[in-house]
């Protein structure tokens, strides 16, 4: 989740705006169905797995790997790092107070905060986005590190079952690691998301290098470019609205 109004404002980004613009709408109705099923009981048929797990993925992951590709119009990743991870204890402090579902603890939000903060460090370093080369592997090694958080890397067969050390620590929860008593409304830890974003890093640098892409990525859908440019303000206020209106159909379902 990207808030534009950090970045430079060039034709090419429209595309952007539009695919974050329709992954923000998917959102919002994403926790709709989530609010009507799980916090009001109201039976949805469609919304269970596996339909609800790659749902979620779609949203989510299209978020973080655009946050990475817009990394390279960022005027300032540091004071964006620094807004994200703002939001995201103010959203854990307003979901313990509320008591509503599961506080959420290094959700989405933290993930942009946390990653956006490491590309500013790796910038600040002179480290240079990867290249193609590096971009595909950094999406191998998200892919492989999916299951990080049960304490399995790899796939299929070839998977392997981590020490459980780190997992009984107990404090190395926003890495990617949750403790024995964690529990979290919504989680998207450092591991293994930082790959994906900074995979996104590295391929935005290459499109916006690229003379070729840029009458693609200057065409848009106003509508969608409109809800793109406020995700995170959208982000905070949506889940209040959903939440009433939920209510409201519950009480006459």
């Amino acid at each position: 989740m990207v808030d534009i109004k950090d970045a430079n404002r060039i034709e090419r980004a429209r595309l952007y705006d539009t695919i974050r613009g329709l992954s923000v709408i998917s959102m919002v109705l994403f926790h709709f169905c989530y609010d009507l099923k799980y916090i009001m009981g109201i039976d949805l048929p469609f919304f269970r797995p596996p339909t609800q797990d790659v749902w979620r993925c779609t949203i989510s992951w299209t978020f973080i790997l655009l946050a990475g590709m817009m990394c390279n119009y960022s005027r300032n990743n540091l004071k964006r790092s620094a807004k994200y991870l703002a939001v995201a204890l103010l959203i854990f402090v307003v979901t313990s107070v509320a008591a509503v579902d599961t506080p959420i603890s290094f959700g989405i939000i933290y993930c942009m905060g946390a990653c956006t903060l490491t590309t500013a460090v790796l910038e600040r370093t002179g480290v240079r986005p990867p290249g193609w080369m590096g971009v595909v592997l950094l999406a191998a090694a998200f892919i492989v590190c999916l299951n990080l958080q049960e304490g399995i890397i790899g796939l299929g067969a070839n998977a392997l079952r981590l020490p459980r050390a780190p997992y009984e620590a107990g404090w190395l929860s926003w890495l990617g690691f949750p403790g024995p008593r964690f529990a979290s409304g919504d989680y998207y830890p450092l591991l293994p998301y930082l790959f994906l974003y900074l995979s996104g890093w590295g391929a935005g640098a290459k499109v916006k290098e690229s003379k070729t892409t840029s009458a693609v990525l200057s065409c848009g859908i106003g509508p969608l470019e409109v809800v793109g440019r406020r995700p995170l303000p959208i982000y905070v206020a949506h889940q209040p609205i959903l939440l009433i209106l939920a209510d409201a159909i519950a009480r006459f379902a």
